[in-house]
């Protein structure tokens, strides 16, 4: 009696850890599909030319005026990390500001309110001049790792760092208001550089890409994407020390947006919707 007792208990046993269901591994989230990201088509209206010593980080028009920041490389030690005027009959940068290439490397420039701001890239300070006589008004210490690019919406300033965020930043002290985390196609974008607002949208390069991003800066979500891989080919062709496809300018004054790369031998004016 005792050995059918035994056996019924081990087979109600057996019976319990069959009907057990283990409970499933937890996963990672996965991003959330977004719509696909449209190509916006252009056609090359002009060029302009650009110096093959300008390894460009900063690019933008204010009045009608080409204006142009540059870096310098240790590998490079020809370069300097400028900031001027550019004379778009030769593609030369009139100089108006220079770094010591010992302690800072320049990177992006923007106007804003009769003040100029100019970001280096790994000592987390931007300068800060004066537009008209460029005369040093001070300084202002920012906490991202690095500074990339800048522009303006004609309120605040728009910063990247090399990472999918964008920084809004108070002109007066650089405080950051808002940080705005770009996606294409519900991924993060990373590398975003020089940077341009355009008509309520900003557009960015992305480095080591051959292509510039339409950013919704509502949403941060990545709305157009412009392939200049064709003008980079272009590039190379015509002068085979061509780097990465760097620098977006809009001349507001004659409606028309122009591109370029470090060290290329051209701008190219573009006519797209925008």
């Amino acid at each position: 009696m005792k050995k059918q007792v035994l056996f019924f208990a081990i087979m109600v046993t057996i019976a319990s850890c069959k009907n057990e269901t283990k409970a499933p591994e937890p996963t990672a989230p996965t991003p959330v599909a977004e719509a696909f990201v449209p190509t916006i088509d252009y056609t090359v209206a002009g060029t302009l030319p650009h110096d093959t010593n300008s390894f460009t980080e900063g690019l933008f028009f204010n009045n009608g005026q080409l204006y142009e920041s540059t870096g310098s490389p240790d590998d490079l030690p020809q370069l300097k990390s400028v900031f001027g005027t550019v004379d778009v009959k030769t593609g030369k940068v009139d100089k108006k500001i220079e770094l010591d290439k010992a302690t800072y490397f320049g990177e992006g420039t923007v106007i804003l309110n009769n003040k100029l701001y100019q970001l280096t890239y790994k000592n987390q300070i931007c300068f800060l001049y004066d537009a008209k006589t460029y005369k040093p008004m001070g300084q202002f210490r920012f906490k991202n790792e690095e500074g990339w690019g800048l522009t303006t919406d004609g309120t605040n300033i728009i910063m990247s760092d090399g990472t999918d965020n964008l920084s809004i930043l108070d002109p007066t002290n650089f405080n950051v208001i808002k940080t705005l985390n770009v996606t294409n196609g519900g991924y993060p974008e990373n590398n975003l550089n020089e940077l341009e607002y355009i008509k309520g949208f900003i557009y960015a390069n992305v480095w080591m890409k051959n292509y510039v991003v339409k950013i919704d800066p509502a949403s941060g979500k990545v709305v157009g994407l412009i392939d200049l891989a064709p003008l980079k080919y272009k590039a190379d062709d015509a002068y085979k020390n061509s780097e990465v496809t760097n620098g977006i300018a809009y001349d507001a004054t004659a409606d028309k947006i122009y591109v370029t790369g470090k060290l290329w031998p051209n701008l190219y004016e573009l006519k797209f919707p925008h």
